[in-house]
């Protein structure tokens, strides 16, 4: 087995995310194109290009799998995209609106135009509706400063290599260097910790080594210090312009009270990239509220998907407003927003928060990683290993891989020292009644009704807050997955019970915040990665 590899994938709708061959390279380019097709949840046709550092960091199509390196970046490109409209007539390029989306003065509103949309309408992306933001980066790229400021930094560069003297930058010139890394840095966040800040300051002396601190153990303390204060002076000028991820936290936005710096400090801490957005363009908070009240209409017709998909995307920023800045209870918001609470709503929504796909990417990395976990788990001596065993032993053959995945998933809970009755719950031969009392005592969970005479599960479903928010699911696998993104898009903390194996599904699987794990996570991950 190869060194493992990370790379970034830039999705061709202006996303990113993280790709791990935990195996190392692929053998050819097919290869690596079906692991990301796999992971990313791509389809149809598509190439890959390399951010090549010979050319300023430009990308160029991949040609050889020797040219993907560790920690790189690449960028995928919609092929049959291109290829419709390469092959496109001069005359047709006016023909672009199908009739079906021709409309009328009269026809432009807010239910009679959008009533209309047919299923060819493209609707607005979240990155158009909230702004593009992108998990943050393996490698923090350091931006080209202003013409000036790159000429005094390459003179102070040669100077460091011939002689290794280092520069001391004058006032104006670190303030557009500071200035600068600060625009970089909210393309992914507001709120950047101290680990991601070295990593900033790291590559700044990385790529501009003149710019070095000898009085410094790691040669840039000064530098990861000043961009805190840069950093925390730009959030106060984005507070006065009233935007809503740093204005959720000032003071005159505490309840009454309770206005102290740090009561309910709302920050992104699970990489969610977009947390509190703000509104759409020409969109306020009434007429985001209308719309909402209009969905509980659209939802109870049949044949409605696509109108109801374009207002839960507009209506983004407003639940997101609700969830952090309210902490609804799960009954309330529910009766609010009953759209959300389906398989397809969630995973739009965790995609929206994360930029990340979620069904696709956990259960591709479940089963990516299903063989090392089992060997793990027959490796596990004492009663934990015996119980390990047990579980080992009742995952079935290859053609059933959901009742497979389910015994990983338990499984996973018990390696981490954690009751996987506290995740899922079988009810076999209870009435009705019964199974209502025990969910209502249940705070989050997934419940299995199942009857001793049929092998199939009746009915599979989550529970949160002693109510059942969504039934009917498929397999355990996938009610495990939505209730994951139903943390996220509810904004919950994961359950004391439970936090080792859902960090383990946040940070190895999904990828997302591997910084600072717990060191039963970072133990398994060096094992599943070694």
């Amino acid at each position: 087995m190869g060194t493992a590899m990370i790379l970034k994938i830039i999705l061709a709708d202006g996303t990113s995310q993280r790709l791990t061959l935990s195996s190392g390279p692929p053998a050819s380019i097919d290869d690596l194109t079906d692991e990301v097709r796999k992971q990313c949840g791509l389809h149809g046709d598509f190439k890959l290009q390399f951010m090549d550092a010979l050319f300023g960091n430009e990308f160029l199509n991949l040609t050889s799998i020797s040219e993907v390196e560790n920690k790189g970046t690449l960028k995928v490109i919609d092929v049959s995209k291109t290829a419709t409209v390469q092959h496109m007539d001069e005359d047709s390029t006016f023909n672009l609106v199908s009739e079906s989306q021709v409309f009328t003065p009269s026809s432009v509103g807010d239910s009679s135009y959008l009533s209309g949309v047919s299923e060819d309408t493209d609707v607005m992306s979240s990155s158009e509706l909230v702004g593009s933001r992108s998990l943050w980066p393996a490698v923090f790229h350091v931006p080209t400063f202003s013409f000036d400021s790159e000429l005094k930094l390459q003179h102070a560069n040669l100077a460091y290599i011939q002689n290794g003297t280092t520069l001391i930058p004058d006032p104006k010139l670190k303030s557009a260097i500071l200035e600068s890394l600060v625009q970089e840095i909210v393309k992914y966040k507001v709120y950047a910790n101290d680990k991601e800040m070295h990593e900033v300051a790291q590559s700044l002396i990385k790529k501009h080594p003149c710019l070095t601190e000898k009085g410094s153990s790691t040669g840039c303390g000064g530098w990861k210090t000043s961009l805190k204060y840069k950093l925390s002076n730009y959030r106060t000028q984005l507070r006065k312009l009233g935007y809503p991820e740093v204005t959720v936290n000032s003071l005159k936005n505490k309840p009454v009270g309770r206005q102290s710096a740090a009561f309910g400090v709302k920050k992104a801490k699970r990489a969610e990239v977009i947390f509190c957005p703000p509104y759409p363009a020409a969109e306020t908070e009434d007429t985001l509220e209308t719309m909402q009240k209009s969905l509980l209409l659209d939802v109870k017709q049949r044949n409605n998907r696509k109108l109801v998909k374009h207002k839960m995307e507009k209506t983004f920023a407003l639940r997101r407003h609700e969830v952090v800045r309210d902490a609804p209870m799960v009954e309330s918001f529910m009766a609010k927003w009953p759209a959300l609470f389906d398989v397809s709503e969630i995973n739009a929504e965790f995609e929206r928060i994360t930029t990340v796909p979620l069904q696709s990417k956990f259960l591709s990395q479940l089963d990516l990683h299903s063989d090392t976990l089992i060997k793990l788990f027959q490796k596990r001596g004492g009663q934990l290993g015996r119980r390990l065993k047990t579980i080992v032993a009742q995952i079935p053959d290859c053609d059933e891989p959901d009742a497979g995945r389910e015994c990983i998933i338990k499984g996973l809970c018990v390696y981490m020292g954690e009751d996987p009755e506290n995740l899922v719950q079988e009810y076999v031969d209870m009435d009705e009644n019964a199974i209502k009392e025990v969910i209502q005592d249940t705070t989050i969970g997934i419940y299995v009704i199942k009857r001793s005479t049929s092998a199939e599960p009746e009915d599979i479903g989550i529970i949160l807050e002693g109510i059942s928010v969504l039934q009917d699911l498929e397999n355990v696998a996938l009610a495990v997955a939505m209730l994951f993104g139903l943390m996220y898009a509810l904004n919950l903390n994961y359950p004391v019970d439970l936090r080792y194996t859902f960090e383990v599904i946040q940070k190895v699987f999904m990828g997302l915040d591997g910084s600072k794990p717990s060191n039963k996570t970072l133990a398994l991950k060096n094992q599943l990665f070694q």
